[in-house]
């Protein structure tokens, strides 16, 4: 076998530390891909796999995922993992299947791990857009719940607004994850995850256009009446 450039020897590496494959079948996909990665993932994950009983076989896993931001030189609780997730519409965080990785890299038009990297300004970008930035919020109840549950727990919840906030400044943001850890202790429903962003985005800070007739969740006007209580607004 001839000798691997430094190049094609940091791709195998690469595709050997994501994918989980052996070191035979990533030189296999590489190599048939003219060492595109893009296109080296879809080789192996097109090519027939010995049965296996683990259903998670064809899967990305944590680990993965976690070499993946190591050679992104981004944290795994980087809020552009999210916005990454966002374009492979993954089902659940720290994971994704090889329809969900390779669909992803094929509609960003990326072919290798340096591409992706470059990429990652403009998906923080996204976040400064507000339709994006509506679309990616909603995204993130979905990804960040546990499997089978339909709510997503409250520390889940508080940590997801705490870092999409970050982004999109509210002022209230804060007092309201303290309201829910005093008031409330339970998970979030998707209806409240919802509606909470349009409260944020309509209503102001001072609350001097909140109505108490309108159609807020109920957990929203306890909030309301949390801030009058804890004299943060006045009435």
């Amino acid at each position: 076998m001839h000798k691997l450039s430094r190049t094609n020897r940091d791709k195998l590496q690469q595709f050997v530390s994501i994918t989980g494959a052996s070191e035979k079948s990533a030189l296999q996909a590489l190599k048939a891909s003219d060492w595109q990665i893009e296109a080296a993932f879809d080789v192996f994950y097109s090519q027939p796999q010995p049965k296996s009983n683990d259903p998670y076989s064809d899967m990305i896993l944590a680990e993965g995922v976690s070499v993946l931001c190591s050679e992104l030189q981004v944290e795994p609780q980087d809020i552009v993992t999210l916005v990454l997730s966002w374009h492979m519409n993954a089902a659940t965080a720290c994971e994704f299947s090889k329809e969900e990785f390779c669909g992803g890299l094929l509609a960003l038009g990326i072919d290798s791990i340096g591409k992706l990297q470059e990429k990652l300004s403009f998906m923080r970008s996204e976040l400064k857009d507000e339709q994006k930035f509506y679309e990616i919020y909603n995204f993130a109840f979905g990804w960040a719940k546990e499997k089978g549950q339909k709510s997503l727990a409250l520390d889940t919840a508080i940590g997801m607004w705490q870092l999409l906030f970050a982004e999109r400044e509210w002022p209230l943001v804060n007092h309201w994850c303290d309201f829910l850890q005093d008031r409330h202790n339970k998970a979030i429903s998707k209806d409240t995850w919802a509606q909470l962003l349009e409260f944020a985005r309509t209503v102001n800070p001072m609350l001097s256009n909140y109505d108490a007739e309108g159609a807020w969740p109920y957990l929203i006007d306890e909030f309301v009446e949390y801030l009058y209580d804890k004299s943060v607004v006045e009435k």
